[in-house]
Protein backbone atom coordinates (compact mmCIF):
# COMPACT_ATOMS: atom_id res chain seq x y z
CA UNK A 1 0.00 0.00 0.00
CA UNK A 2 1.55 3.26 -1.11
CA UNK A 3 1.78 6.12 1.35
CA UNK A 4 1.64 9.73 0.19
CA UNK A 5 4.99 11.36 0.82
CA UNK A 6 5.02 14.73 2.53
CA UNK A 7 7.12 17.58 1.18
CA UNK A 8 8.17 19.94 3.98
CA UNK A 9 9.80 22.29 1.50
CA UNK A 10 6.52 22.56 -0.43
CA UNK A 11 4.53 23.26 2.74
CA UNK A 12 7.06 25.93 3.72
CA UNK A 13 6.78 27.50 0.28
CA UNK A 14 2.97 27.54 0.49
CA UNK A 15 3.14 29.15 3.93
CA UNK A 16 5.41 31.88 2.59
CA UNK A 17 3.06 32.50 -0.33
CA UNK A 18 0.06 32.73 2.00
CA UNK A 19 1.91 35.13 4.30
CA UNK A 20 2.94 37.26 1.33
CA UNK A 21 -0.67 37.33 0.12
CA UNK A 22 -1.88 38.40 3.59
CA UNK A 23 0.69 41.20 3.75
CA UNK A 24 -0.28 42.36 0.27
CA UNK A 25 -3.99 42.33 1.16
CA UNK A 26 -3.34 44.24 4.40
CA UNK A 27 -1.24 46.83 2.54
CA UNK A 28 -3.95 47.24 -0.07
CA UNK A 29 -6.64 47.65 2.60
CA UNK A 30 -4.50 50.23 4.41
CA UNK A 31 -4.10 52.20 1.20
CA UNK A 32 -7.84 52.03 0.51
CA UNK A 33 -8.54 53.39 3.99
CA UNK A 34 -6.03 56.20 3.41
CA UNK A 35 -7.76 57.09 0.13
CA UNK A 36 -11.18 56.94 1.80
CA UNK A 37 -10.13 59.41 4.51
CA UNK A 38 -8.88 61.81 1.84
CA UNK A 39 -12.05 61.26 -0.18
CA UNK A 40 -14.26 62.08 2.79
CA UNK A 41 -12.42 65.38 3.16
CA UNK A 42 -13.08 66.23 -0.49
CA UNK A 43 -16.73 65.16 -0.29
CA UNK A 44 -17.30 67.26 2.83
CA UNK A 45 -16.26 70.36 0.91
CA UNK A 46 -17.80 69.62 -2.48
CA UNK A 47 -20.69 67.24 -1.79
CA UNK A 48 -21.37 63.98 -3.56
CA UNK A 49 -22.90 65.37 -6.75
CA UNK A 50 -20.11 67.88 -7.36
CA UNK A 51 -17.17 65.54 -6.75
CA UNK A 52 -15.65 63.48 -9.57
CA UNK A 53 -13.08 60.69 -9.46
CA UNK A 54 -10.61 63.15 -10.98
CA UNK A 55 -11.28 65.61 -8.10
CA UNK A 56 -10.70 62.84 -5.56
CA UNK A 57 -7.50 61.71 -7.28
CA UNK A 58 -6.15 65.27 -7.27
CA UNK A 59 -7.11 65.76 -3.62
CA UNK A 60 -5.38 62.50 -2.69
CA UNK A 61 -2.22 63.33 -4.66
CA UNK A 62 -2.78 60.39 -7.00
CA UNK A 63 -3.22 59.89 -10.69
CA UNK A 64 -6.70 58.89 -11.88
CA UNK A 65 -5.25 55.56 -13.04
CA UNK A 66 -3.83 54.84 -9.59
CA UNK A 67 -7.15 55.66 -7.95
CA UNK A 68 -9.11 53.35 -10.25
CA UNK A 69 -6.63 50.56 -9.43
CA UNK A 70 -8.07 50.57 -5.89
CA UNK A 71 -11.67 51.60 -6.69
CA UNK A 72 -13.19 50.89 -10.07
CA UNK A 73 -15.69 53.74 -9.93
CA UNK A 74 -17.14 56.48 -7.76
CA UNK A 75 -19.94 54.30 -6.39
CA UNK A 76 -17.48 51.69 -5.08
CA UNK A 77 -15.33 54.38 -3.48
CA UNK A 78 -18.26 56.17 -1.83
CA UNK A 79 -19.61 52.86 -0.55
CA UNK A 80 -16.27 52.13 1.11
CA UNK A 81 -16.15 55.62 2.63
CA UNK A 82 -19.65 55.46 4.07
CA UNK A 83 -19.04 52.04 5.61
CA UNK A 84 -15.83 53.32 7.17
CA UNK A 85 -17.23 56.34 8.97
CA UNK A 86 -20.58 54.79 9.94
CA UNK A 87 -18.78 51.88 11.58
CA UNK A 88 -16.95 54.41 13.76
CA UNK A 89 -20.21 56.24 14.58
CA UNK A 90 -21.95 52.99 15.56
CA UNK A 91 -18.98 51.98 17.70
CA UNK A 92 -19.15 55.28 19.59
CA UNK A 93 -22.88 54.87 20.22
CA UNK A 94 -22.35 51.35 21.55
CA UNK A 95 -19.57 52.57 23.85
CA UNK A 96 -21.70 55.46 25.10
CA UNK A 97 -24.61 53.17 25.94
CA UNK A 98 -22.42 50.47 27.46
CA UNK A 99 -20.67 52.87 29.82
CA UNK A 100 -23.77 53.55 31.96
CA UNK A 101 -25.89 50.96 33.82
CA UNK A 102 -28.97 53.11 34.48
CA UNK A 103 -31.63 54.37 32.03
CA UNK A 104 -31.01 58.01 32.99
CA UNK A 105 -27.28 57.54 32.58
CA UNK A 106 -27.80 55.97 29.15
CA UNK A 107 -30.01 58.87 28.05
CA UNK A 108 -27.42 61.40 29.24
CA UNK A 109 -24.55 59.57 27.58
CA UNK A 110 -26.43 58.98 24.33
CA UNK A 111 -27.54 62.61 24.12
CA UNK A 112 -23.95 63.74 24.73
CA UNK A 113 -22.55 61.44 22.03
CA UNK A 114 -25.17 62.44 19.44
CA UNK A 115 -24.50 66.13 20.15
CA UNK A 116 -20.75 65.58 19.93
CA UNK A 117 -21.14 63.71 16.66
CA UNK A 118 -23.07 66.56 15.04
CA UNK A 119 -20.63 69.14 16.41
CA UNK A 120 -17.50 67.29 15.25
CA UNK A 121 -18.72 65.35 12.20
CA UNK A 122 -21.46 67.51 10.72
CA UNK A 123 -20.19 67.37 7.13
CA UNK A 124 -19.72 63.62 7.26
CA UNK A 125 -23.28 63.06 8.48
CA UNK A 126 -24.57 65.32 5.73
CA UNK A 127 -22.81 63.01 3.28
CA UNK A 128 -24.68 60.01 4.75
CA UNK A 129 -28.05 61.67 4.19
CA UNK A 130 -26.90 62.71 0.72
CA UNK A 131 -26.03 59.11 -0.17
CA UNK A 132 -29.22 57.80 1.41
CA UNK A 133 -31.20 60.13 -0.84
CA UNK A 134 -29.11 59.13 -3.86
CA UNK A 135 -30.01 55.48 -3.21
CA UNK A 136 -33.61 56.29 -4.14
CA UNK A 137 -32.39 56.94 -7.70
CA UNK A 138 -29.12 55.03 -7.99
CA UNK A 139 -29.45 51.28 -7.32
CA UNK A 140 -25.69 50.88 -6.85
CA UNK A 141 -26.00 52.54 -3.44
CA UNK A 142 -29.00 50.59 -2.20
CA UNK A 143 -27.16 47.55 -0.77
CA UNK A 144 -24.74 49.61 1.36
CA UNK A 145 -27.48 52.00 2.51
CA UNK A 146 -29.68 49.05 3.50
CA UNK A 147 -26.76 47.38 5.30
CA UNK A 148 -25.84 50.53 7.28
CA UNK A 149 -29.46 51.40 7.98
CA UNK A 150 -30.00 47.94 9.44
CA UNK A 151 -26.95 48.35 11.73
CA UNK A 152 -28.12 51.80 12.82
CA UNK A 153 -31.61 50.49 13.57
CA UNK A 154 -30.28 47.62 15.66
CA UNK A 155 -27.77 49.78 17.54
CA UNK A 156 -30.07 52.71 18.28
CA UNK A 157 -33.07 50.48 19.01
CA UNK A 158 -30.96 48.56 21.53
CA UNK A 159 -29.93 51.88 23.09
CA UNK A 160 -33.55 53.03 23.39
CA UNK A 161 -34.53 49.68 24.90
CA UNK A 162 -31.69 49.88 27.43
CA UNK A 163 -32.91 53.39 28.30
CA UNK A 164 -36.36 52.05 29.17
CA UNK A 165 -38.35 51.92 25.93
CA UNK A 166 -40.95 49.13 26.21
CA UNK A 167 -42.35 46.89 23.51
CA UNK A 168 -40.39 45.46 20.58
CA UNK A 169 -43.15 46.50 18.17
CA UNK A 170 -42.51 50.22 18.79
CA UNK A 171 -38.73 50.09 18.38
CA UNK A 172 -38.84 50.80 14.61
CA UNK A 173 -40.98 53.87 15.37
CA UNK A 174 -38.53 54.94 18.08
CA UNK A 175 -35.64 54.66 15.64
CA UNK A 176 -37.53 56.63 12.98
CA UNK A 177 -38.32 59.39 15.47
CA UNK A 178 -34.70 59.59 16.65
CA UNK A 179 -33.45 59.64 13.05
CA UNK A 180 -35.85 62.50 12.30
CA UNK A 181 -34.65 64.48 15.33
CA UNK A 182 -31.02 63.86 14.38
CA UNK A 183 -31.54 65.01 10.81
CA UNK A 184 -33.45 68.13 11.90
CA UNK A 185 -30.79 69.14 14.43
CA UNK A 186 -28.09 68.42 11.85
CA UNK A 187 -29.86 70.68 9.37
CA UNK A 188 -30.41 73.42 11.95
CA UNK A 189 -26.78 73.27 13.08
CA UNK A 190 -25.55 73.55 9.52
CA UNK A 191 -27.65 76.70 9.11
CA UNK A 192 -27.36 78.31 12.56
CA UNK A 193 -24.22 76.77 14.11
CA UNK A 194 -26.00 75.56 17.24
CA UNK A 195 -23.59 75.09 20.17
CA UNK A 196 -22.90 71.68 21.69
CA UNK A 197 -24.70 72.30 25.00
CA UNK A 198 -27.87 73.34 23.18
CA UNK A 199 -27.74 70.23 20.98
CA UNK A 200 -27.21 68.04 24.03
CA UNK A 201 -30.28 69.49 25.81
CA UNK A 202 -32.44 69.05 22.72
CA UNK A 203 -31.33 65.46 22.24
CA UNK A 204 -31.91 64.70 25.92
CA UNK A 205 -35.48 66.03 25.78
CA UNK A 206 -36.19 64.20 22.52
CA UNK A 207 -34.79 60.90 23.78
CA UNK A 208 -36.78 61.09 27.01
CA UNK A 209 -39.94 61.81 25.05
CA UNK A 210 -39.36 58.87 22.68
CA UNK A 211 -38.77 56.49 25.59
CA UNK A 212 -41.66 57.80 27.68
CA UNK A 213 -44.24 57.44 24.91
CA UNK A 214 -44.32 53.69 25.64
CA UNK A 215 -44.99 54.30 29.34
CA UNK A 216 -48.31 56.01 28.72
CA UNK A 217 -51.30 53.70 29.41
Amino acid sequence: MNQQLSHPELSHSETRLEERARRKAAKRESKKTEIAVSTLDALKRLGYANTTMRDIAAHSGMSLGSLTYYFTDKAELITYCVRLYKAEFIGRIESAVGSHPTPDGILDSLAAELARSITDDLSTHRLWYDIRSQAMFDPSFRPVVAEIEDKLKRTLSAALQAAGMKGDEVLPLGYAMLDGVFRLLLQNTAADHQPYDQLERQFRMALEGIVQMTHTP
